[in-house]
């Protein structure tokens, strides 16, 4: 069996120490284009205080997605996702559009 790893398209921040991750992208006015934020470590997030909707891609360790979430809209909770080791938070649509799917390996080295 071909293993898929995929690469994104897009510019993707990289939020890894504590206060990056607390402020993610929280009361940023304008939506995502054509980027993203990987949140590292991280198996749940919030959207207070956000101002759009976005698609969030967990990941475990290996960089595999083991859950894919789309249109997310503020004010809304994500629980942990089991064996999540981070989370790629996109523009709402990125998903689809790229047609990621879960067990797809994701390389952002």
């Amino acid at each position: 069996m071909e293993q898929c790893v995929r690469t994104l398209p897009y510019t993707i921040n990289l939020a890894d120490s504590f206060v990056k991750r607390l402020k993610g992208l929280k009361f940023r006015k304008e939506q995502l284009v054509e980027e993203g934020l990987w949140i590292i470590p991280c198996k749940s997030i919030h959207m207070c205080f956000m101002h759009f909707a976005i698609d969030a891609v967990f990941l475990n360790k290996e960089g595999r997605i083991i859950k894919t979430i789309e249109g997310i809209k503020p004010w809304r909770f994500i629980l942990p996702i089991k064996n999540a080791y981070s989370v790629i938070e996109l523009p709402a649509g990125t998903i689809s559009k790229l047609g990621l799917k879960t067990g797809e390996m994701i390389n952002l080295q």
